[in-house]
């Protein structure tokens, strides 16, 4: 039973699963609105436009996927193996070519690896994850929906401001603490981030915190400078607490497209990224970016922000995924 079988089985019979995936998958489904009415509506159509699969369909495929920022390379190797399974497999009728579009879909991000969308909790101690991302992406307002998911588990939180850099950094950060009901370490503008940390680690500690969260500044323009400022942060980390962070979690914001994978790509050659938050996914009708950015920079995508609430910040399931952009095709 191939991916697209598997997962309409799943999902379509909603005797077979709980209240909470029903809840989940309503959001997937509200979230990725946008990319199924640009992205699938222009398959299905393509779809009832031929009856026999000829170069000017797979030219067609290949701009609809293109336009939906899978990328480039990524859509070449993506009509490659759909052209090789037509061969192998004597398939002629664009309608049979679905089934394998969304199966060719998943092996792409999934790559024969395991992906890991958890967080990687700590069982001896604070479970330190550090934040990053350019200015505008984001990052705060995540960590604010994150502290609020850690805190709906019973987890005790830190948050830490370590962007002393931005004007007002400090200040919204905090003002997500207090609204969280989490505990928080802050110090005034221009104060060394990685002096910050180290007393918001030490806070932490003494609080017997559970889950610290650090943010970061996001001067990507001067990549020397900020590759700095973050090999002495981690190093402060892994002083108080070995092995630590356990995430370095890089936020993107979907809208900005292949903006985004080229942020993804800088990012990871100054710092060890580990997973990313891909944000505003509801703003964008270019959902494909979730292939893409697993496929060029080769990180797990962990969250996806697919609306304002908390509960928008959905951990990332490429089964929701999919099922939410291809139902109307199953």
């Amino acid at each position: 039973m191939g991916l697209f079988d598997k997962i309409k089985n799943v999902f379509s019979k909603e005797n077979t699963i709980t209240t909470k995936e029903k809840e989940d998958i309503n959001i997937y489904d509200k979230g990725l609105s946008k990319t199924r009415e640009n992205f699938v509506s222009k398959l299905i159509n393509l779809t009832n436009r031929y009856d026999k699969i000829t170069e000017d369909y797979f030219l067609e495929l290949e701009e609809i996927l293109i336009m939906s920022d899978i990328g480039v390379k990524t859509v070449m190797d993506f009509i490659e193996r759909i052209k090789n399974r037509c061969k192998k497999e004597h398939i002629t009728d664009p309608v049979e070519l679905k089934e394998i579009i969304v199966d060719e879909l998943f092996i792409i991000y999934v790559n024969d690896e395991v992906i890991v969308n958890k967080i990687n909790i700590n069982n001896e101690g604070p479970t330190v994850i550090l934040f990053v991302g350019v200015n505008g992406v984001g990052k705060t307002t995540t960590i604010g929906k994150m502290a609020w998911k850690f805190k709906e588990q019973g987890k005790k939180v830190m948050l830490v401001a370590g962007d002393t850099f931005r004007a007002g950094a400090t200040a919204q950060l905090e003002e997500w603490a207090n609204r969280t009901n989490t505990l928080f370490t802050g110090e005034t503008e221009g104060v060394d981030p990685a002096a910050v940390v180290f007393k918001g680690i030490d806070n932490a500690i003494k609080e017997n915190a559970d889950i610290i969260l650090i943010d970061t500044a996001g001067r990507l323009q001067n990549k020397t400078n900020l590759m700095k400022e973050l090999e002495k942060i981690n190093k402060v980390i892994g002083t108080k607490i070995p092995n630590a962070p356990h995430e370095t979690l890089l936020v993107i914001d979907a809208t900005t497209g292949q903006n985004g994978i080229s942020q993804a790509k800088s990012f990871k050659e100054i710092t060890n990224i580990t997973g990313i938050v891909l944000t505003k996914l509801d703003g964008t009708a270019k959902g494909g970016i979730v292939l893409a950015i697993k496929e060029e920079v080769n990180i797990p995508v962990k969250y996806i922000g697919l609306g304002e609430t908390k509960e928008d910040l959905q951990p990332f399931d490429i089964e929701k995924y999919i099922y939410s952009l291809f139902k109307e095709m199953m």
